[in-house]
């Protein structure tokens, strides 16, 4: 259930998505294709760069010790009642792509699909529907940014390997 990317990048990571489902930056899969889904990933980013200060700033002045927000009983049912995609911007990011790099590679049983890698980082994968990781044609389906794949997403994903 793990996608490791690698390759032409200076940090091989690996991806779980078993545990996005409390990941803040997940993305309702209704909302991701729509402008709604833009705009609020920017506000989700800011609130949440500024909670983070606020807690790094205050708590430990005030010498508390930070704490994770825990997630609320309704919380959690609406999570179980939800699909989601996680946007990979900050997993490309982090994994610094080399220069040298002109595609990425996402390997799956029995294709491998070639694309950039702007689609890559501004893409997403779906993780999660209704609320529960992908077992079949898993564990993550990969969606352009602009839905052109919306119907037919690339399934089966194993691993994402940079050239």
């Amino acid at each position: 259930m793990i996608v490791p990317i690698m390759g032409n990048v200076f940090y091989s990571i690996t991806l779980d998505p078993t545990v996005w489902i409390f990941d803040d930056r997940k993305i309702l899969l209704s909302d991701a294709f729509s402008d709604k889904g833009r705009n609020s990933e920017e506000v989700d980013d800011l609130e949440l760069a500024s909670q983070r200060f606020n807690r790094e700033v205050f708590d430990v002045k005030m010498n508390r010790p930070p704490v994770n927000r825990s997630i609320s009983k309704l919380e959690g049912e609406t999570i179980l009642k939800n699909s989601y995609v996680m946007p990979l911007h900050d997993f490309i990011k982090n994994a610094e792509v080399k220069a040298s790099a002109t595609h990425a590679i996402l390997v799956s049983d029995e294709v491998e699909t070639e694309i950039s890698i702007a689609d890559l980082e501004n893409g997403y994968f779906l993780f999660a529907i209704d609320g529960k990781p992908i077992k079949e044609n898993g564990p993550v389906h990969f969606f352009y940014q602009d839905g052109s794949n919306k119907d037919k997403p690339i399934t089966n994903i194993k691993q994402i390997i940079i050239h």
